[in-house]
């Protein structure tokens, strides 16, 4: 009886010593606290229910979010999505390999000629904003779909929303 006391209560007192001692990371001198300490997770890192490794992989990033929309027969960017294209510029500026393409397309409405034009002109504007933010040019390409590449079928305006939009398109992450 008393050499199981014994056990307990050395297994108790082990288990507090060991609750109370620092890893050999967190006693360094100069450590860098573990991701959630109050820290943002490096580049690279698994955020909570994110992806190892890229960024552009995390669904909990505002860099996994990559269409623009635009109101009817507009091309004009609105505030709206100044904060995601500002994030996609700094990982383009981040990561000198990475390259985009922007994607204009728009909604059944309106010609063929019309619609590319104005595909275009979405995608040229995405351009300018990445530029403007630091991108360079040449790792920026554009295209416009017109109405040839809807995201929604349907032909009501629920639908119309969801294809007239600029589409981040990675190339070379």
């Amino acid at each position: 009886m008393k050499i199981r006391t014994l056990v307990i209560v050395s297994s108790i007192l082990l288990l507090g010593a060991c609750a109370g001692q620092q890893s050999k990371e967190e006693a360094q001198p100069g450590a860098q606290p573990a991701a959630g300490a109050g820290q943002q997770p490096q580049a690279g890192a698994v955020s909570p229910g994110g992806v190892a490794g890229n960024p552009l992989h995390d669904p909990n990033s505002i860099l996994a979010k990559r269409s623009v929309y635009y109101d009817f027969d507009k091309s004009e960017i609105t505030s709206e999505y100044r904060p995601m294209i500002e994030a996609h510029a700094g990982y383009l500026r981040d990561h000198a390999q990475a390259t985009v393409r922007i994607e204009g397309n728009c909604d059944e409405r309106g010609s063929r000629e019309y619609n590319l034009a104005l595909g275009q002109r979405r995608a040229d504007g995405v351009r300018k904003a990445l530029a403007l933010l630091g991108v360079a040019d040449s790792r920026i390409e554009t295209t416009s779909w017109g109405k040839e590449k809807p995201r929604a079928q349907g032909h009501d305006e629920q639908a119309w929303a969801q294809n007239r939009r600029s589409d981040i398109v990675y190339t070379h992450e």
